[in-house]
């Protein structure tokens, strides 16, 4: 606890001394997002996009500033940031259950089939219960979200079956339900602050990764991982953020503004993903990767109710209403 606080205060004064230097037609509002993903990511060009049509409507009273990369913060400590006002805005989803309990179900391993299976949630009650209880509980606004994409396994030896996976050091977000499934599967499931699984796959001291395409080639790592087993063991959502202090801190003008640029975001990003996610397999495959069909029905069997249990009484009664409500 004091190691983050020392690290919150210190990015706050840093920040201060980058404010303090004189400039001309200072905006009103001065945001900063931070973020996980690299450049070249579809979240961060969303972001891009948002910062551009944001400055541009509220005619320079709000700028956006944003760092890729986990340049400001890793995950759990942006939020910690945005909370004590130091930075504004970041991109999280299950991660965020350790103050918002209910969304486990944002990456729930084996749950959703398919994307449309997202927007059927986000868009419902389990969606705005999210909503409320981020607010409420963590003080932290979603404006929006985005689809994950389908997370798959990589590795250095083809995954056909749980069999396989005996031994195998695979880093998992600090997330309870995904280090239940896999150690449940047979693997040995190690959380990892993203930003440190690129070296630590070169290094060898983890073995594999999960992710969607799309991250798995704008991370690069095609280069460290010869093969993509095609788990599509969780089909998943993330939600763009901003502090609720800062942004009741808008006048009501701003906050309109605000608001349908973040609609607008999140469309542009639907688009360009879109298109990132049908392009990625043939890019992997060019790359080199190996594509390995895997039988899913022993993972899901395998990983039985391993995930279950790791829920409290009331998210268990949601899982199972959600279950029954997916397959009707």
């Amino acid at each position: 606890m004091k190691k983050n606080l020392n690290l919150i205060l210190g990015l706050a004064f840093l920040l201060l001394l980058v404010g303090c230097k004189p400039k001309q037609n200072q905006p009103e509002f001065l945001l900063r997002a931070s973020h996980l993903v690299g450049e070249d990511h579809t979240w961060y060009k969303a972001f891009q996009y948002f910062g551009e049509i944001l400055e541009e409507r509220s005619n320079g009273r709000i700028v956006l500033q944003n760092y890729h990369s986990e340049q400001l913060a890793k995950e759990v400590e942006a939020i910690r940031m945005i909370q004590a006002e130091v930075i504004d805005m970041t991109i999280t989803s299950a991660m965020l259950s350790s103050w918002v309990e209910v969304m486990v179900f944002c990456e729930m391993p084996f749950m959703l089939q398919n994307p449309e299976d997202v927007d059927k949630l986000v868009n419902g009650p389990l969606g705005e219960r999210i909503e409320q209880e981020m607010i409420a509980k963590a003080g932290l606004r979603p404006v929006g979200y985005f689809r994950m994409g389908t997370r798959h396994l990589t590795s250095n030896r083809p995954i056909k079956h749980p069999d396989d996976l005996k031994g195998l050091i695979i880093r998992v977000p600090n997330v309870p339900a995904f280090v239940k499934a896999w150690e449940a599967l047979g693997a040995k499931a190690t959380p990892m602050a993203f930003s440190e699984v690129f070296t630590s796959l070169q290094q060898g001291t983890i073995e594999a990764q999960e992710n969607p395409f799309a991250q798995i080639k704008v991370s690069g790592f095609y280069e460290v991982q010869d093969y993509l087993n095609l788990t599509g063991h969780v089909v998943s959502w993330v939600y763009p953020l901003i502090g609720e202090k800062q942004f009741q801190k808008f006048p009501d003008d701003l906050k309109e503004i605000f608001l349908q640029a973040a609609e607008d975001m999140q469309a542009y990003e639907k688009k360009i993903f879109m298109e990132y996610e049908e392009n990625a397999r043939q890019e992997l495959e060019a790359l080199g990767m190996t594509f390995v069909e895997v039988d899913n029905k022993a993972f899901i069997d395998k990983c039985g109710d391993a995930i279950f249990d790791t829920l409290s009484p009331e998210m268990q009664e949601i899982y199972t209403k959600l279950r029954n409500d997916l397959k009707q």
